[in-house]
């Protein structure tokens, strides 16, 4: 909304400094300003009015250090950290930008999933929760949602050279957009719409979906959605739930979830940056540069929330935080064609997960074959498990942060090591 405010009145009055909103950097940096002071300032009265409403956590007793001292603590903080992204996003970004439709649209929706779930658990006093068929119900919706704008919309183009797009015969039949007056060495670009992807580490750094649809022959194009469909669902899903699964200690998943955003803002600015994307050799994807705003939006609200969900935390997210900072990494990674640099990026979140897969897996085999289920770790999930050897949260938390931020760095060096 500012955008265009001072849009317009630079134009009519020539305001000092009201060309500054045309920059996604300064966007960028103001997004990251209003959000901490929404988190920080307003998060302190959200706080006070889940006490006043008795909005506290119910902790099972698991034989865990401090976990007395929880009970009660204020749930449902997923609300601060929504308010922190959705306000700058509205203020700052270009709102008829698909890319952002389709982030806030995330965010609300997860954000509705994850608050009805909250609130059955708390007002309802039903311990299960959103019974899980409708969670993962959601969780398709959106990935549908996402899969669907992916493939048919008509501003969602990858730029290349017209001789490399000639290479992916089924992704850009009948599809070149338009062409690019701008020339490099005598090589002409278009914009293609197309089921391109970033590898990492391998040289030429793109996969094509088309090619495992590539048996219909033909129709390869019109029935990429069979195969493209499931595995944007399966991202949604497996990642929403993943961080649901690590929000287990103070200040784990969020700090966690910062660490991730400012990673995405990187990788978010350097495709929606041709001049950049040129010299990394990597896809150059138009009109993703707003995604920078929203990505800097999503790491202030998570610092702002860790100010009062860092230990010992005066509030938890629920799962109106945990489900909604999933599905936004998720999303977000797959509009910037990164999808595949998750188990990467996203690392923590994947570890956690498979711990509990393996110890569920591993009690249920020995059940069957011995008689007695038998566990690989103390605890699942994994945080759980150095708690039960003694570690305090705190330092868990830190070492989990420590893994995340190498495991971020390791991302973005991905942009030129193939």
């Amino acid at each position: 909304m500012l955008y265009y405010l001072f849009q317009f009145t630079e134009k009519l009055f020539h305001l000092p400094g009201g060309r500054l909103f045309q920059y996604i950097s300064f966007r960028a940096g103001l997004a990251v300003i209003i959000s901490l002071i929404i988190t920080m300032w307003f998060g302190n009265r959200i706080i006070r009015s889940l006490k006043r409403l008795q909005i506290g956590e119910t902790v099972r007793d698991l034989g865990l250090s401090g976990q007395k001292e929880k009970e009660g603590t204020p749930t449902m903080g997923g609300l601060i950290i929504i308010l922190g992204i959705m306000v700058p996003s509205l203020l700052l970004t270009k709102l008829d930008n698909v890319y952002i439709q389709v982030m806030l649209f995330t965010t609300l929706w997860l954000g509705i999933i994850g608050f009805t779930d909250d609130y059955i658990k708390v007002f309802l006093k039903n311990k299960q929760g959103l019974k899980a068929i409708f969670k993962i119900l959601g969780q398709v919706v959106l990935g549908i949602v996402v899969a669907i704008v992916m493939l048919f919309h008509e501003k969602v183009v990858v730029r290349m050279p017209k001789a490399e797009a000639l290479k992916y015969h089924y992704a850009i039949e009948q599809e070149i957009i338009s062409f690019d007056n701008v020339k490099n060495k005598s090589i002409e670009y278009v914009y293609v719409k197309s089921s391109l992807t970033n590898v990492p580490f391998l040289k030429g750094n793109s996969f094509d979906y088309a090619w495992l649809t590539a048996f219909f022959g033909d129709n390869t194009g019109s029935l990429l959605w069979i195969l493209f469909i499931p595995f944007v669902i399966f991202i949604v899903t497996a990642v929403s739930n993943a961080a649901n699964l690590t929000d287990g200690l103070d200040g784990l998943a969020t700090g966690v979830s910062a660490i991730i955003a400012a990673t995405l803002a990187i990788l978010a600015y350097v495709s929606g940056n041709s001049i950049i994307a040129n010299y990394l050799n990597i896809f150059y994807l138009p009109y993703t540069g707003e995604l920078v705003i929203f990505a800097a939006a999503f790491l202030g609200s998570c610092v702002g929330f860790l100010w009062y969900n860092a230990y010992p935390a005066k509030v938890f997210m629920g799962d109106t935080g945990s489900l909604t900072l999933g599905g936004i990494i998720a999303v977000l990674a797959i509009l910037l064609r990164k999808e595949l640099l998750i188990p990467v990026l996203c690392g923590v979140f994947i570890i956690e997960t498979l711990s509990v897969v393996i110890q569920v897996s591993y009690f249920k085999y020995t059940k069957r074959k011995f008689g007695e289920g038998k566990r690989i770790f103390l605890m699942s999930p994994l945080h759980h498990h150095f708690q039960k050897k003694g570690m305090h949260e705190s330092t868990i938390a830190m070492r989990f942060w420590i893994v995340s931020l190498i495991l971020a760095v390791i991302t973005i060096i991905t942009l030129k090591v193939r």
